[in-house]
């Protein structure tokens, strides 16, 4: 069998069962493919192939793109202040204690930017496991919206730093995101205003109900696309381009609730599973016997549980000690974008092929151990009760 054929076989059968054996171990599919893709990697089921990674990168393109789509601005602008101040001094500490756990560890600078990752993905599924009113948790899914953000900045003026080094061509990139930014809010504010006096313009471009046309998936992909060129003619960070396309979507559509629901069932189902089994071919399973491998993973996986278990205490007055935990740590699987800035790292050789495996294996360790411990702190908190 050809290696082109063999890696499309590979992937329909990775992408169909997946689900399947999450739902058997009780994890989310997300950490299934990427097992799945390092063990088919080994076998060299899936090997080197150009068509394959081009994909790979439009399916992480597209994640960012659902990232944008969970962040509606006039809602995070409508959060109480309280909220809102509260959440920026725990994403202040989250990068401070970071800083000094990146220094006790001796680790490379740029894991300071690494450890704070806040991702609302997997956040999500626990509405799964808790009540919709479940007051951490809500609590949670607010601040990661707003912690998601700041990441995404992060990861945008990382990917400037790794690209183009300290110096001219890095402020003069930093100066132009800085001019798009400003751009981009004088835009969103012309569009509230439109949308404002012209409401049915928004049912225009997307009717309430679906149309045979299929405008509101096919205005979505336009934005998605039409951003990425903006990103690739002003030579910024193309997955940034992507989650404000996101932004735009779930902040002036609104009115259509099922249009995230479509998107990601497309994302999900095809283009962002090929992302995850991917980046699992890319690690090689051989190196976990490398010394020291392990030990470091579960180090990180330890110091990004640590540092907003830490950080949480800015939360004190409105959740108890139960609820704290709960909290720090349904903000400690932030897979996709580790995944993503580590892969960033690693071909802006930034960090060694030692430190991406590392991090590929934390980003593993976090969901199945949070995943356990969330469980574990909840049913506990019950008993005690009881």
């Amino acid at each position: 069998m050809t290696n082109d054929v063999s890696i499309i076989v590979t992937l329909s059968i990775i992408i169909f069962i997946s689900p399947y054996i999450s739902r058997v171990i009780k994890i989310p599919t997300t950490p299934v493919e990427i097992v799945l893709g390092t063990v088919m990697g080994y076998f060299h089921f899936l090997g080197e192939n150009h068509l394959f990674e081009l994909i790979a990168e439009v399916g992480f393109f597209y994640l960012m793109f659902l990232a944008g789509t969970e962040v509606n601005l006039k809602l995070l602008l409508s959060l109480d202040r309280k909220i809102k101040s509260l959440g920026m001094i725990y994403l202040s500490l989250l990068y401070l204690f970071s800083f000094f756990i990146v220094k006790l560890f001796d680790f490379d600078t740029i894991f300071t930017v690494f450890l704070p990752l806040i991702s609302v993905g997997l956040i999500i599924t626990l509405y799964k496991e808790f009540d919709k009113d479940t007051k951490w948790l809500n609590l949670s899914m607010q601040v990661g919206v707003l912690g998601e953000l700041v990441s995404i900045i992060a990861l945008t003026v990382t990917g400037a730093v790794l690209n183009h080094g300290l110096g001219v061509k890095l402020y003069e990139t930093l100066g132009l995101l800085i001019i798009f930014l400003v751009v981009l809010a004088i835009i969103f504010k012309l569009f509230r205003v439109l949308f404002w006096w012209y409401p049915e313009f928004k049912t225009y471009l997307i009717p309430l109900y679906s149309d045979k046309d299929e405008k509101d998936i096919r205005l979505s992909m336009a934005l998605f696309f039409l951003m990425i060129a903006v990103m690739l003619l002003l030579d910024l960070e193309i997955a940034f381009g992507a989650f404000i396309a996101g932004v735009f979507i779930a902040t002036f559509f609104e009115h259509h609730h099922e249009l995230p629901h479509k998107l990601s069932t497309f994302g999900f189902g095809f283009l962002v599973p090929i992302f995850f089994v991917y980046t699992g071919s890319t690690f090689e399973l051989q190196y976990l016997t490398e010394e020291g491998l392990v030990l470091q993973a579960l180090l990180i996986t330890f110091s990004m549980i640590l540092v907003r278990v830490l950080a949480s205490v800015s939360f004190y007055k409105s959740l108890s000690f139960k609820e704290l935990i709960l909290f720090a740590l349904s903000h400690s699987m932030p897979l996709t974008l580790l995944v993503a800035i580590a892969a960033l790292g690693y071909h802006s050789n930034k960090i060694t092929q030692f430190e991406y495996f590392a991090f590929i294996l934390a980003s593993l360790f976090e969901v199945i151990i949070v995943t356990i411990s969330i469980k574990a702190v909840a049913v506990y908190g019950k008993k005690v009760i009881r």
